[in-house]
């Protein structure tokens, strides 16, 4: 297992002792037997299956049209190969996210992450098994390693997952710096930078009436500043009630983890803009 794993993975587990000690891990308020499953399935199939692959696929494409390219940008200053991974791997990820509560067929890739009524570090990786496989940021992504920046990604991807996860997480580090008032200034420009906790809760939040909550806005990962930069960001430093989605029918396990494989009667379809969501 290479280093930045393990490091993601000391702070999965870093998180989720938190959640165990301050509130419950394994028996979240309103859970189903379906949670846990979808939960373990697409994480399994996300960091054993499908990110290696598309690294994989993606490296061996441009291998095929560009093989002179390879190992191109090696030499370039690390600040300028981080702006890469950030246009390229977090930018666009913002905007799949973004057309995923804007098509309703993407939303069904998608619905799997919405469809909990808790946050948590469980979340993080909570995905229809085909999402990730079409995000265009991964093949990017894998492109740029092939390019040469195989060597910045490890630690970009650390941080990224660093701030990823505490967004999910239910134990919120962002609320006991809110109420410290000479640190305002310093979470002003933190929280308009990277996602946090109330940022991201917001756009898992239930009821669309909920003050805190911004179920059509708030889509960035790494960088909130997507959200403000393109109009979709909403910063109240609240959290929202309750999580979840309103006026839609439940989704079963397999809608929520191979959708299309299994549309059910009907496929879920997220509410137009401006309808409770």
């Amino acid at each position: 297992m290479q280093t930045y794993s393990i490091v993601i993975l000391a702070i999965f587990a870093g998180f989720g002792l938190l959640e165990l000690w301050r509130t419950q891990l394994f028996s979240k308020s309103e859970q189903t037997r379906d949670d846990g499953i979808v939960e373990i399935v697409s994480m399994a199939a996300l960091t054993i299956f499908t990110q290696p692959m598309i690294l994989f696929l993606s490296a061996g494409l441009m291998a095929l049209v560009a093989p002179q390219w390879a190992g191109a940008l090696t030499d370039i200053p690390v600040l300028a190969a981080i702006a890469l991974f950030l246009v390229l791997d977090d930018m666009t990820q913002y905007w799949w996210h973004r057309a995923s509560h804007s098509f309703s067929w993407l939303y069904n890739l998608h619905r799997a992450h919405h469809n909990a009524r808790y946050m948590s570090v469980r979340l993080v990786y909570r995905n229809n098994l085909f999402y990730y496989a079409m995000m265009p940021g991964l093949w990017l992504s894998g492109a740029l390693i092939y390019l040469g920046l195989g060597w910045v990604y490890a630690g970009y991807l650390v941080v990224k997952m660093a701030v990823i996860i505490g967004a999910h997480s239910v134990v919120a580090w962002d609320r006991p710096l809110y109420r410290i008032k000479w640190l305002s200034p310093v979470m002003w420009l933190v929280e308009r930078t990277i996602s946090t906790p109330a940022t991201h809760h917001a756009h898992h939040g239930r009821h669309a009436d909920d003050p805190a909550v911004n179920y059509k806005g708030n889509f960035g990962n790494l960088l909130f500043f997507w959200d403000v930069l393109f109009g979709t960001a909403k910063i109240t430093r609240q959290y929202p009630t309750s999580y979840g989605v309103e006026n839609l029918a439940p989704a079963s396990l397999g809608q929520q983890l191979m959708w299309p494989v299994f549309p059910e009667q009907k496929d879920v379809i997220e509410p137009a803009a401006g309808e409770a969501a």
